[in-house]
């Protein structure tokens, strides 16, 4: 099989916007300072830096040393399934301290902390204040407003609108428009799973979704949807309704490029915890060991206690 070499121009760089790519039925493999994608089309080299989330069809292979030249640059790597519509896997964020997860955890099991990050999540997605009277219930009626922004769109764009509805077993029986706004909510939550791991935080402690390991990720992904991906997917309907689902994910990558929306999430994500600040014991030196849990406090760790001398010990570098 011959190969030629071509370039991913569209994609950014990950410092001016999250960035993503979709892949299948290739192999990835390491080359200099990035990794090569072959297929039956030829050689795409894509630049690792530029990547914010690669994600893997059906079809992929990736070799080790290609995992590692993404992992250094902080790309995330997430195996899906067929237009993304199901979702494997995922590596590791590349943050090494524990520091916004322990605040979000200290957040999610305080009720009042978690009732307070709950109105912070829809003062996100609403333009319009939440008066502090409402109830949760309230609040939770005003979500149930955001259907008409469906609404609002179908009349715009003149696409047909019956609501919400598509079977995952059964993807080719729902309508353009549902298969448009799944195709780009993968594209959304891989990219709000990416900034949360990047962060340190966990996908899986949400405040409003809650019992799946993606709860979080739907917390996030909700607050930019009527901003991007609802009038992305009908304005992409409406001006056809073939390969809607591919034509959907590059739209709507390049909007996201543009609204910047890498430094949104994670500004958003540090405003829902602002009030539980905790200092940062590896801020200074990420390599060091944590600290061991005690019951009067933190003590430090590195050290093996197991010294003659009370009190005393020898460095463990392992912890």
């Amino acid at each position: 099989m011959k190969y030629e070499t071509r370039n991913l121009q569209e994609l950014p760089k990950f410092r001016d916007g999250l960035s993503y790519l979709y892949l299948e039925h290739g192999r990835l493999e390491q080359q200099d300072q990035a990794v090569a994608y072959y297929s039956q089309e030829g050689v795409v080299a894509i630049p690792a830096a530029a990547l914010g989330v690669l994600m893997l069809g059906p079809g992929t292979s990736i070799t080790h040393a290609a995992i590692r030249q993404l992992a250094n640059n902080g790309c995330s790597v997430f195996w899906v399934g067929e237009e993304m519509v199901r979702f494997y896997a995922s590596g590791m964020g590349e943050t090494r301290s524990s520091a916004n997860l322990m605040r979000q955890v200290r957040a999610w099991a305080d009720p009042e902390a978690h009732l307070e990050v709950v109105k912070r999540l829809y003062r996100l997605r609403f333009p319009e204040p939440l008066s502090p009277e409402l109830s949760l219930e309230q609040i939770r009626g005003r979500k149930g407003c955001g259907c008409a922004r469906y609404a609002r769109w179908s009349r715009e764009t003149g696409v047909e609108w019956k609501g919400r509805n598509y079977q995952r077993g059964n993807w080719a029986a729902a309508d353009p428009i549902n298969r448009a706004i799944s195709a780009g909510a993968a594209c959304l939550y891989g990219l709000a799973h990416a900034a949360i791991l990047s962060a340190g935080y966990s996908p899986a402690l949400g405040f409003i979704h809650t019992g799946k390991q993606l709860s979080f990720v739907y917390d996030v992904a909700d607050i930019y949807k009527a901003e991007t991906l609802i009038p992305t997917a009908f304005r992409v309907v409406a001006e056809s309704d073939v390969g809607v689902e591919r034509r959907v994910r590059h739209t709507l990558r390049e909007q996201l490029k543009e609204v910047k929306l890498l430094e949104r999430i994670v500004s958003d994500l540090h405003s829902l915890f602002d009030a539980l600040e905790t200092p940062d014991p590896y801020a200074a030196d990420p390599a060091a060991p944590g600290d061991l849990w005690d019951p009067d406090g933190p003590v430090p760790g590195g050290i093996a206690y197991g010294s003659d001398r009370p009190g005393e010990g020898t460095q463990d570098p392992e912890g």
